[in-house]
């Protein structure tokens, strides 16, 4: 089945007007490919303090975002193509409501496991040449999220991408959001997503450290 898959990778390049390293400009990636524990094979990250490794190895991105985003900027509409945010994977019909923390999906001869949200950073305002873009996906949730690989194989555009398992009581994405940017949120729905299987580790410290911080108010 065509699941108009789409595989993007890059290497490091000068971002102006600094010219600071970037991994953020991507490409099509047309022929199969590898997916291993650190992410695609040809794919690079400038800042690995923050980018990449095992629990950011893969960077999905939600197609229908791209449209928000041009309302939002018009002067960058040219530029606010699939593939263009720095994400590695895009397939329609998955956003930040439907997918959760934890989630196991087949992606060509991988398994893939959703680990974390993005956390959008002031790369994305340099990448279009407009400023504000990065807080407005903050503000709004539409970060897209990162996969760690399970499994690691062979990947390809157009190939399979399938949920295949779904934890009890699994949280979407854009409800960790929602928590996180809530003024006072609720300390145990905080609590109990800090808990969820699967979210990465500096997730649950950042989590756990605001329940701390909440309950000592």
């Amino acid at each position: 089945m065509n699941t108009r898959v789409r595989l993007y990778v890059g290497g490091i390049r000068p971002l102006p007007p600094e010219n600071r390293p970037t991994g953020i400009f991507k490409h099509a990636v047309p022929s199969p490919v590898w997916l291993g524990q650190e992410g695609l094979a040809g794919d690079a990250q400038a800042d690995r303090r923050v980018h990449g490794g095992p629990e950011k190895a893969l960077h999905q991105y939600p197609v229908g975002h791209y449209a928000r985003l041009a309302r939002a900027f018009p002067e960058a509409a040219a530029l606010l193509v699939p593939g263009s945010i720095g994400e590695n994977l895009s397939v329609p019909g998955w956003d930040e409501t439907n997918i959760c923390i934890g989630d196991v999906f087949r992606l060509g001869d991988a398994r893939i496991q959703v680990s974390q949200p993005r956390s959008p950073c002031w790369k994305i305002d340099g990448r279009y040449g407009v400023e504000g873009m990065a807080k407005l996906i903050a503000d709004e949730g539409i970060t897209g999220w990162y996969f760690r690989v399970v499994e690691a194989g062979s990947v390809a555009a157009d190939g399979p991408f399938e949920l295949v398992e779904r934890l009890p009581g699994a949280v979407p994405v854009a409800r960790l959001l929602d928590l996180m940017r809530e003024h006072r949120p609720d300390i145990d729905a905080l609590a109990a997503v800090a808990a969820v299987p699967g979210l990465a580790a500096g997730w649950v410290a950042k989590l756990k450290e605001r329940v701390e911080r909440l309950r000592n108010l």
